[in-house]
């Protein structure tokens, strides 16, 4: 068989070997095979020194142009390689238009806010009207005007954050309440009565515990009027107390002291979790801590713009924290204030 025969054969097997070819593992075998620098045509290349002197320059040409052949022969595979892999990709990820689509995830209601709502709910149905109060506060509607002397003891119950003002401005402060409420809305209705739910953020300088935070919501109850007593008070905390926890739920108060109530109570519900037989969560009593409340005290009656002679009322303040704490038997009040996606979607 001559040069010129060989090199017919192996355009003709490399040929036949590319069209075979099916996938970019092949076809770099392939090059290494027949132009890689070991392959076929390269060792053709090196033989041309046992041809004759005058068969060189033909058989020369003749390599190269199968080079060129082959070379473009590899071009032309590999791009119809590559095209057929991106095809494949395309129909892995092409879109069924009449396929369902995919619902996207809801958001959920934070329970502090769900906890608002329902007790929103519960005094609507008795009168009361939502309002608000500012949470950067004079201290003289956070403490003063409610009863507060400068050197009271009370104040050392309140861990105040004061916010840092000229030393001839009023003293300016985060509310540690949401009692301040009181005289934003008694000014704003006397001599009316009035009956108002005010929830917000309240601000105070606390150690964070499972039992505690620095930041933290409440609501306050007001009602204002004639003849209003402690048996309206008892009995608005009765209702409440059925509507939030369920029927047959009792409310009872105990003596306690607040600078602006007087008389002054905590309330407590009957354990719904034990019915009242007693249990971990309500610490064997049989009874749950709910919050404070009281009769409007007189000064703080009259700081409000009405006659304490003529007109009564009743407040109060509960933290829908602690309502949902005791509700759902959670254990650590930072999960509110955690940002974890995974306790908020649990009461969605």
């Amino acid at each position: 068989m001559t040069i010129t025969d060989e090199l017919t054969a192996l355009e003709a097997q490399a040929q036949a070997d590319l069209a075979a070819v099916g996938d970019m593992a092949g076809l770099a075998d392939w090059k290494s095979r027949y132009t890689g620098k070991a392959g076929a045509l390269t060792r053709a290349l090196r033989s041309m020194g046992s041809v004759p002197a005058e068969q060189r320059p033909e058989l020369g040409r003749r390599l190269n142009a199968l080079r060129v052949l082959l070379d473009a022969a590899f071009e032309s595979a590999e791009s119809r390689l590559k095209l057929a892999a991106q095809d494949a990709e395309l129909a892995s990820d092409r879109i069924d238009v009449t396929m369902p689509g995919h619902a996207p995830a809801l958001g959920h209601t934070h329970l502090t806010n769900q906890v608002i709502a329902q007790v929103h709910a519960i005094f609507a149905e008795m009168g009361f009207q939502l309002d608000e109060s500012p949470e950067v506060e004079l201290d003289s509607n956070n403490f003063g005007l409610l009863n507060f002397a400068d050197d009271h003891p009370a104040r050392d119950m309140q861990d105040t954050f004061y916010v840092e003002m000229p030393p001839e401005a009023p003293s300016v402060l985060l509310r540690t309440h949401t009692s301040n409420a009181q005289i934003h809305a008694m000014r704003r209705a006397a001599p009316q009565p009035l009956r108002v739910l005010v929830p917000g953020k309240c601000y105070r300088n606390e150690q964070v515990t499972a039992r505690s935070e620095m930041q933290f919501y409440q609501f306050e109850f007001l009602a204002v009027g004639r003849n209003i007593t402690m048996a309206d008070l008892k009995g608005m905390l009765g209702f409440f107390a059925e509507r939030m926890y369920g029927p047959g739920t009792k409310a009872r108060l105990r003596p306690s002291y607040f600078p602006f109530t007087e008389p002054s109570a905590e309330m407590d519900v009957s354990c719904f979790l034990c019915e009242g037989k007693g249990c971990r969560i309500c610490k064997h009593s049989g009874w749950l801590e709910i919050g404070g409340c009281g009769m409007v005290h007189p000064t703080v009656l009259r700081n409000g713009g009405y006659d304490p002679e003529i007109f009564s009322g009743f407040a109060g303040g509960f933290g829908p924290e602690r309502i949902a704490l005791l509700k759902y038997g959670i254990d650590d009040i930072r999960n509110f204030y955690s940002g974890d996606v995974r306790f908020v979607e649990q009461f969605g």
